[in-house]
């Protein structure tokens, strides 16, 4: 029996990474499927405000981008890896301008046009390439374009991935529950990529949509992938504090531009935890927040860059403004309300450098992966780079896999003949408030071991719940994120739990100090037996 979907290549999830691996393989008359948890427009790509990362300005040099992202890595990043990274940084670019992609330029002294480049924290030199301060929306729009267009590619909106379908090892296809018809359905296909994104809406306070709830990562663990390094979760230092805010993010480009952090009284405080002030990287910054908030007992503290021009702030910071105005904040006259929020997840899925996972015919790029690229923190606006770097590397090796694979045949049917609808759903919302939480107040930017046991233990208690919740009545969109949710939630503990030391995002009071005497090691976990897919 045929599946109700065969694709020769199954790419789940439509931000920068998915929908440029697409474009990439529609190309070479490739039959790939684009799945969508919401809308198109739905992941992080489309919200992200920086820019991307790359060598243009003729000061600048690869050799001092690479050194920056070691630098920001605190000693965990892949050297081989930074530097494949980086130096396929302008054709990126190129390849961005060649879909359609505007990005922001200025005129040279001598009249010609250039791309402007912004400066973020971490960064020695201006090399952030940018839209305003949109540029996530610029790609997303512009490569939703692009794939609209190509007939190769077939676009599915409100499509969740449930589990993989594995054989010996080997990838063959997904059940996904479409949401606009509330039925699962199978998807078979000769390569599956997973291109998700991250999981910071495993915490109370995040600048991600409420796509990101790591469910790439959790289908790949349960499939038997291996998982790197997920005690690392970003902080961005400056999140708008506001109650009707939505953790609208403030980029870090207005730091960048001479932004500084102060606190109520108008007293700067960046120079007292590091030399670079408000462009340390974003670790420090969000640990010397958190200090100062918890020191001084303030909900938030503050980013002005009142003293630049109104003229200057609008042209560069159109949205930001705008959605500050919103709030009856005006950042040409005021300083801008800001606290720390879960921002980016810088480990994940373990991926080679062409993003192939554990399993066979099974990849992943963007921010579900872990590459190496990152280490123990990521640098600002090299997130957007990578997903178009490993897209590309992805794209080259599937290309040359394809014309080895047959599409699989025979794979068995969702069954939910034995589960009925819920009557229940308060336990959903219920158990997803309190799984953030926890995991906010002792898995957040300053840990002890006393605090990860607790969460360990509520962890526990709530894997027991919801896969009870699960076993006995049909799936949901909110049910299936929370079983996703409670997993990863359960790997960014045990990481953290394993690192006996203090570096980069991770940092635990009762280990203040980076451990210098050995080699650093990448935290790594494996699957046991029981971590399998299951049906219904």
């Amino acid at each position: 029996m045929k599946s109700e979907f065969n694709f020769d290549v199954l790419v789940i999830g439509s931000g920068g990474a998915g929908l440029t691996l697409a474009l990439k393989l529609a190309n070479s008359h490739t039959n790939v499927a684009v799945l969508s948890k919401f809308a198109l427009t739905a992941g992080s790509t489309y919200y992200a405000q920086g820019g991307i990362s790359a060598v243009f300005d003729a000061n600048d040099s690869l050799e001092s981008h690479l050194n920056d992202t070691l630098d920001s890595g605190a000693g965990l990043c892949d050297e081989e890896i930074v530097r494949l990274t980086v130096n396929h940084g302008k054709e990126s670019i190129d390849w961005l301008r060649e879909q359609g992609v505007l990005f922001t330029e200025e005129q040279t002294i001598n009249g010609e046009t250039k791309l402007h480049l912004n400066r973020e924290g971490g960064h020695s030199h201006r090399r952030v390439v940018h839209t305003a301060d949109a540029t996530g929306k610029a790609v997303s729009l512009s490569l939703i374009e692009r794939a609209e267009e190509n007939s190769n590619i077939t676009l599915f909106e409100n499509h969740n991935i449930i589990d993989l379908i594995t054989e010996n090892n080997c990838c063959v296809g997904a059940y996904v529950f479409n949401s606009r018809k509330q039925k699962v359905e199978t998807f078979a296909a000769k390569i599956i990529v997973l291109a998700t994104g991250g999981a910071s809406k495993a915490y109370l306070y995040s600048t991600n949509p409420q796509s990101s709830t790591g469910d790439g990562m959790a289908v790949a663990w349960r499939a038997g992938c291996r998982v790197s390094n997920l005690e690392f979760m970003q902080f961005h230092p400056t999140c708008l504090y506001h109650p009707a805010g939505h953790s609208f993010l403030i980029s870090e480009a207005v730091r960048g531009e001479g932004g500084r952090l102060i606190l109520p009284d108008g007293s700067a405080f960046m120079h007292h935890f590091d030399e670079r002030g408000e462009l340390a990287p974003r670790d420090i910054v969000a640990r010397a927040i958190d200090h100062e908030m918890k020191k001084r007992g303030i909900d938030c503290v503050y980013l002005d860059i009142s003293h630049r021009p109104a003229s200057f702030i609008r042209e560069h910071f159109p949205n930001i403004y705008q959605q500050c105005l919103e709030f009856d904040i005006d950042m040409t006259q005021q300083p801008i309300p800001v606290v720390p929020a879960a921002h980016y997840t810088c480990g994940g899925v373990l991926t080679d450098s062409f993003a192939r996972t554990d399993i066979e015919n099974l990849y992943a790029v963007g921010e579900v992966a872990c590459t190496g690229l990152h280490g123990a923190n990521r640098m600002a606006s090299n997130s957007l780079l990578e997903c178009l770097v490993f897209a590309e590397r992805a794209s080259e090796d599937i290309k040359q896999k394809l014309p080895t694979l047959t599409m699989p045949k025979n794979l068995p049917f969702w069954d939910e003949s034995k589960v009925s609808d819920s009557d229940e759903e308060v336990v959903v919302s219920h158990n997803w408030n309190e799984l953030r939480h926890f995991m906010w107040d002792y898995v957040g930017i300053v840990r002890t071991d006393k605090r990860l046991y607790r969460a360990m233990n509520r962890v526990e208690l709530l894997k027991k719940e919801i896969a009870e919740y699960y076993a006995h009545f049909r799936v949901t969109s909110d049910l299936l994120e929370l079983r996703n949710l409670v997993i990863v939630a359960e790997l960014i503990i045990r990481c953290a739990q394993q690192r006996k030391e203090s570096r980069g995002l991770h940092y635990t009071l009762d280990y203040p100090q980076t451990d210098n005497s050995k080699p650093a090691q990448n935290t790594v976990l494996k699957p046991d037996s029981s971590c399998t897919p299951h049906s219904k």
